[in-house]
């Protein structure tokens, strides 16, 4: 049989397999490593998801919750945002899942069972914030590439797990350490064996924080598939990207990471303010570390309408990367005038705070409600676009909703 032949059989027989999984005949021939939509596992990503979620992209998945989903103290699974880089693992084998610690300034390499993590290591439970680096994109003006994220690329979950710290520990930490380096199983879009499609990093001051973890519980359950099942690294306060999923390495460096999304312009802004729409040269640019300070107003939704004379209670959530809210103000005319919220500790350190406040209007028609939160240094959000920069990442600028009084 000539070889052209024998790849001709071999298609024919594959569309026949498909045909009767089907249960009918697959009409038009399939592009050669194209996967069917029945078949694509990554389908299930939205499988428990509240159906208000926002779809920004699907391959991979970029999912969004609008405002008023996220009224929450802490961020349930179905209305949690999604952001990856690749697809999600085909397979996951629990039993054989396995942890390596390794890299230059590692003293030993040491590969850890999810079991060894569990029963060896101390564990600890934390409400951590992580934002997409790209959370308000679609408030840059002139917009910029990636997907237009509103204000829904927040959460705030409670996490379980072991203090990275102590893993990195008890593998042994040179004098010359620098950095950590993750490496997870997700699956490159191009679907090329071996291709990684995302190794962030953070500098070893962060990864030994009390609060930096190796997680495999979320809200008390096993971590979500599409969010990191059966284990992922949270670093709360900093872009949602340095706390990879399907976690399946971390290497100690003597340098800054260089894994895929660490080098370019990847979740990094210009050095200086520059003019928008200006791109400037990659050497002009920094490495986003602890988010800037924002809120976020999830109660009510906006479009709100109320009867004149009724008081409108208003609550929602504040953070600010590394440190803590200080105050939150609120304004119904357009920023002339801020009153204080109420503005509740932290559940613990990198958890968001939960506000409350109360206003009534002077008098009939269109109002918007602005949120603005200031950081324990001082710094306020802007209340429109913050500095512009080409990636169109960190967006800041004050929450806002629009109220009816009749």
């Amino acid at each position: 049989m000539r070889e052209n032949d024998r790849r001709r059989f071999i298609k024919q027989s594959v569309l026949g397999t498909l045909g009767t999984l089907l249960g009918t005949e697959v009409v038009f021939a399939i592009p050669e490593g194209y996967t069917p939509l029945l078949f694509d596992n990554d389908r299930d990503a939205l499988k428990g998801k509240s159906t208000e979620m926002v779809v920004l992209n699907d391959r991979p998945w970029n999912v969004e919750a609008p405002a008023h989903l996220l009224d929450d103290a802490v961020t349930p699974a179905e209305k949690m945002f999604i952001r990856n880089n690749g697809i999600v693992p085909e397979t996951i084998d629990v039993k054989g899942w396995t942890l390596t610690i390794n890299g230059e300034s590692a003293e030993t390499k040491k590969v850890y069972t999810l079991d060894d993590l569990k029963k060896k290591f101390k564990p600890y439970t934390y409400q951590l914030t992580l934002e997409c680096g790209g959370n308000g994109r679609a408030g840059y003006f002139p917009s910029t590439a990636g997907n237009q994220w509103t204000n829904g690329g927040i959460s705030c979950a409670e996490w379980t797990g072991v203090r990275l710290r102590d893993i990195l520990e008890d593998a042994g930490i040179k004098d010359d350490a620098v950095y950590i380096g993750y490496y997870g199983k997700d699956i490159h879009p191009s679907r090329e064996p071996g291709k990684v499609v995302i190794s962030r990093g953070v500098p070893i001051k962060k990864a030994l924080e009390d609060e930096s973890l190796i997680a495999w519980a979320m809200n008390g359950k096993d971590i979500p598939v599409v969010h990191g099942y059966p284990l992922r690294l949270v670093l709360g306060g900093w872009p949602a990207s340095v706390s990879g999923k399907w976690l399946h390495t971390i290497s100690i460096r003597n340098k800054v990471h260089d894994g895929p999304k660490m080098t370019g312009k990847s979740y990094k802004v210009p050095i200086h303010p520059v003019e928008p729409g200006v791109d400037p040269p990659e050497d002009q640019f920094r490495i986003i570390e602890s988010m800037p300070v924002k809120s976020l107003i999830t109660y009510p939704q906006t479009g709100a309408t109320l009867d004149l004379g009724k008081t409108l209670n208003l609550r929602g959530h504040a953070w600010a990367g590394d440190l803590e809210v200080k105050q939150l103000e609120i304004s119904i005319d357009f920023g002339a005038t801020w009153q204080k919220a109420s503005l509740k500790a932290p559940k613990n350190r990198l958890a968001w705070q939960h506000w409350t406040a109360e206003v009534k209007f002077p008098k009939q028609g269109y109002y918007e409600v602005w949120a603005r939160a200031t950081d324990s240094q001082g710094v306020s959000q802007p209340m429109v676009m913050p500095q512009w920069n080409p990636e169109g990442y960190i967006n800041n600028s004050c929450h806002r909703i629009a109220v009816k009084v009749v």
